[in-house]
């Protein structure tokens, strides 16, 4: 408690001393809000979003693009992804012979580094001393525009994707998630994976993946963000400098303008594989997070499944039918879905736990909740707010998500209109969301002893398997290398390594749950 109250503290402190906007020819400054401050680089519409802190000789520079898999059609599922891996491979002034490739010259300088992908965008990232900025910014600008794209890059890249997608594979609820996804959405493009079908990945041609890189990789479709120790002006210029000399897009970003039609009754998925226990999901449509009823909606999902204390925990768990129950809830640009994982304990009914899930959906619906429930609730959102301002890699990976759904001030104001949100709205967003017309119910039932068994939400590794993305250059569950960051994180407190996990899944509770836990799932 000690430690969330420093945080937060501090949070407010930075926010009180927040400088004034500074002034660079070429650019103009656009907003600022709390303490970020948006600039446009005027020659070609890039992005830049900057937030100095002193307090340590670190940032995170981070570059993202609005480029995700709902950008991506049938033929070419998976290839944001495959992409995002070749970017790795080398550039026109940055490759493996010259000694200065990426993995080269950010290893040199001791940087953390990675690169995600997922439904609305893809993001490259270094975490490092701050004497090495213009470093990372030469670099990210090469490959920008730069990139070489070789077959010879493309075949053996391929053969990591397709490990990871055969990795999700053997997952249950992983592989749960996707049937969900695939039932629940018709035409918009979230009906396929992230990770791609199988043989889009195997044959996609690199000529279809310098076409997607010279359609989205462009500065006007781009966002830079710096956080950490720098000061403002000599960072614009170092921005200026190397993406200033690219145009804006030849051609307009093409639209994605695909709108899921109104589903008109429940749907259902079974898979059934090989595993241990069963899973019950229950997923329902909800809006976008720009939406102004998704603080309302986030909410509803803590109460519903945030902790021991949460409706069905109590109702499921505590009678020890289920090891665990979750919520999943995005942060999307789009309308996307909130499901509800329940992992079976041993001897339970699917049937059982599906109709106890209903039972209390209908009673939220009915009675709505308790002037208590919201108030916990809030805390816990306030304390995953605090969490989120904890170190320059957890206030700009929750950034990247805010900057995909379409507005990056989300990232303050959807905590403000979590204070706003009364008993009434709770009610009413569970009458007007969780709607059985608009469901879709996922069983996953075990065929046979042998795969792993779902893990219950106490632990680390379900909420980090739950989701199926984002999806990493090098997967951070198998990145050894981590191991003492998350270690030294945890040991500090839990705060630190909580912004670790929530940097990419800014939902209620993540930086609880792995606070909590005694092992830590290593992260990028």
């Amino acid at each position: 408690m000690k430690r969330l109250l420093l945080v937060a503290g501090l949070a407010l402190a930075s926010v009180a001393l927040h400088a004034a906007p500074v002034n660079v020819q070429g650019y103009a400054h656009v907003k600022s809000v709390g303490s970020v401050d948006e600039y446009t680089l005027q020659s070609n519409g890039l992005q830049v979003l900057l937030m100095p802190e002193h307090s340590s000789p670190t940032l995170t520079f981070m570059v993202t693009y609005r480029v995700g898999s709902r950008n991506e059609v049938t033929g070419t599922t998976g290839s944001t992804h495959l992409l995002e891996h070749l970017m790795f491979k080398g550039s026109k002034n940055h490759t493996r012979e010259m000694g200065n490739n990426v993995d080269q010259l950010l290893e040199r300088t001791g940087a953390r580094y990675n690169a995600t992908t997922w439904l609305d965008r893809t993001n490259y990232y270094e975490n490092m001393g701050s004497e090495h900025l213009a470093t990372a910014v030469d670099m990210e600008a090469d490959r920008m525009r730069n990139l070489l794209l070789r077959e010879e890059d493309r075949k053996p890249e391929m053969t990591v994707v397709r490990n990871e997608f055969e990795r999700g594979e053997n997952s249950p609820i992983q592989a749960l998630y996707k049937e969900i996804y695939q039932a629940a959405f018709v035409a918009h493009p979230y009906h396929h994976s992230t990770i791609g079908h199988r043989s889009d990945i195997e044959k996609v041609s690199i000529g279809k993946l310098r076409e997607f890189y010279d359609t989205f990789y462009w500065p006007n479709n781009a966002t830079v963000t710096i956080i950490g120790d720098f000061e403002p002006a000599k960072a614009l210029e170092l921005v200026k400098k190397s993406f200033g000399v690219y145009p804006h897009s030849p051609k307009p970003i093409p639209e994605m303008y695909t709108e899921e039609p109104e589903q008109h009754g429940p749907r259902r998925v079974i898979v059934k594989r090989p595993g241990q226990l069963g899973v019950v999901a229950v997923a329902y449509k909800v809006p976008a997070a720009t939406n102004p009823d998704f603080a309302a909606v986030q909410l509803m999902n803590a109460i519903l499944t945030d902790g021991k204390n949460s409706r069905l925990y109590k109702a499921i768990t505590n009678k020890n039918l289920s090891t665990g129950v979750d919520g999943e809830l995005g942060i999307f640009h789009d309308p996307s879905m909130n499901i509800i994982f329940a992992p079976l304990a041993p001897g339970a009914k699917h049937e059982e736990v599906e109709a106890i899930i209903l039972q209390e959906i209908e009673r939220l619906k009915k009675d709505g909740v308790t002037e208590a429930e919201l108030k916990a609730a809030v805390a816990k959102t306030a304390a995953d707010a605090a969490f989120k301002l904890d170190g320059s890699f957890g206030i700009a990976g929750n950034l990247n998500e805010y900057i995909s759904a379409g507005d990056w001030t989300l990232f303050y104001s959807l905590d403000e209109a979590a204070k706003k949100v009364t008993v009434a709205d709770i009610q009413r967003v569970a009458n007007k969301y969780l709607q059985e017309d608009s469901s879709t119910t996922g069983w996953f039932v075990p065929t046979m002893a042998g795969a792993a068994a779902p893990a219950a939400s106490a632990k680390a590794g379900f909420k980090d398997t739950l989701s199926d993305g984002p999806y990493y250059y090098r997967d951070p569950r198998l990145n050894a290398a981590m191991q003492p960051t998350l270690a030294a994180a945890k040991e500090a407190g839990g705060g630190a390594a909580g912004a670790l996990e929530a940097r990419w899944r800014p939902t209620p509770g993540a930086a609880r749950l792995l606070a909590s836990t005694s092992s830590l799932t290593p992260l990028a």
